[in-house]
């Protein structure tokens, strides 16, 4: 598995955690916000808790505030590439 997290991985997190269904394609569109899929900032902290103890890293603060799966993305891999090259 890679270091950094995909649209079809975080749609399933989302999933698991938020207990939100996402089609991944929907995530990528631009313009794509969380508000729209009923994601809010407590199924992304449950998102970025299970990332924290996947990859044993404490990932960016903001990541569970993020307004577009973009923005989380970017963040979460930052995060991630930033210990994984340290």
């Amino acid at each position: 598995m890679s270091n950094t997290l995909n649209y079809p991985q975080l749609a399933e997190l989302i999933r698991a955690r938020a207990g939100v269904e996402i089609d991944p394609v929907e995530l990528e569109r631009p313009g794509a916000d969380f508000d729209e899929f009923g994601v809010d900032s407590l199924g992304l902290l449950g998102v970025v808790g299970e990332l924290e103890n996947r990859h044993g890293v404490k990932v960016t603060n903001g990541a569970e505030s993020a307004r577009t799966p973009a923005e989380f993305l970017a963040l979460v891999n930052s995060a991630v590439t930033a210990k994984a090259g340290a």
